[in-house]
C-alpha cells in the first residue's frame, strides 16, 4: 500500500524539480564602477572590466543568468561570481562589460529582468 503511495511521488518529483531551473525576476540593474576592477570577488574571482560576469545576493556562484535591459531590450548573459548588490531595490551588479553590451553605461541603473538558465 505504502508502495502504491509513494510511486506516483517519487514520478513526479523530475518534473518539479525541472520546472524550478528557470526564475524570473524584475528590477534595477547597476554596474561596477572604477574602483572595484582588479579586486577579489566573493568568489575569489579577480574582478575584470570587460567580463560578463555579475554579482546577486543569493544565486549559487556559477550560475548562469540573462539580463534584459527593459527599457532598450537589449540581453546578455553572465556568470554569477559575486555578491551584492548592497542597495535594497537592485537585484544585480554586472561588470562593466555586461552592462556595456546592455547599453547602460550612461544610465548608471536601468530596470532589467533576469532568468537563470538550466
Amino acid at each position: 500500500m505504502i508502495r502504491l503511495l509513494l510511486l506516483p511521488l517519487l514520478l513526479s518529483a523530475p518534473v518539479v524539480a525541472e520546472s524550478r531551473l528557470l526564475r524570473v525576476v524584475d528590477g534595477a540593474a547597476s554596474w561596477y564602477g572604477p574602483g572595484f576592477y582588479g579586486r577579489r570577488t566573493a568568489s575569489g574571482e579577480t574582478l575584470r572590466q570587460g567580463t560578463m560576469t555579475a554579482a546577486h545576493r543569493t544565486l549559487p556562484f556559477g550560475t548562469r543568468v540573462r539580463v534584459t535591459n527593459l527599457t532598450n531590450g537589449k540581453t546578455v548573459v553572465v556568470r554569477i561570481n559575486d555578491r551584492g548588490p548592497h542597495r535594497q531595490h537592485r537585484v544585480i551588479d554586472l561588470a562593466q562589460g555586461a552592462a556595456t553590451e546592455l547599453k547602460m553605461i550612461s544610465d548608471g541603473e536601468v530596470p532589467v529582468r533576469l532568468e537563470v538558465l538550466p
